[in-house]
């Protein structure tokens, strides 16, 4: 005759241990989730994970064209007279953050705050050079840290009526 080596009480316990083991294994293999940008005209509001992250080690220069290309995550209509709003998450904000139109920098030095605003007329305005005002944009919001390239956000504009 063999003896039973554990209860079933026992057994029951030693498979709820198992099972949240493996729970905790699973989700450890999980990835962070990167921070979110935010884009606001009036009361439409669109926010996005990064397209391309890296805190560790940054984004290769060559590398960030690609990201800089990649399909925008969300569309916001925009007009000469709308106000858009832009936000980023504090850890971003610590490092500094610059906005990119068409894959080219915008701006030279990174901002160091969560928000800002800026006037439409600063994306469909017209050119100084009399060329014509486009009818979309891609805005990219690039993090930049300790002369290194972060990630990017990537949100179109389009002209709105």
């Amino acid at each position: 005759m063999t003896a039973a080596l554990f209860t079933g009480k026992a057994r029951r316990t030693t498979a709820a241990l198992g099972v949240a083991a493996a729970g905790l294994l699973v989700l450890s293999a999980c990835d962070k989730p990167t921070p979110r940008a935010t884009v606001t005209v009036g009361s439409t509001s669109v926010n996005a994970e990064a397209n391309c992250y890296d805190a560790d080690k940054g984004i290769a220069e060559k590398d960030m064209k690609a990201c800089l290309n990649k399909k925008p995550a969300e569309t916001v209509k925009l007009s000469l007279e709308d106000t858009l709003r832009l936000g980023v998450d504090p850890e971003v904000a610590e490092n500094g953050w610059s906005l990119f139109l068409n894959g080219e920098q915008a701006e030279r030095e990174p901002y160091k705050k969560t928000y800002r605003t800026l006037p439409g007329s600063a994306f469909f305005g017209p050119r100084q050079d009399g060329s014509p005002a486009p009818k979309e944009v891609v805005l990219s919001i690039v993090e930049t840290g300790s002369n290194k390239l972060i990630g990017s956000w990537n949100f179109k504009l389009e002209k709105a009526a």
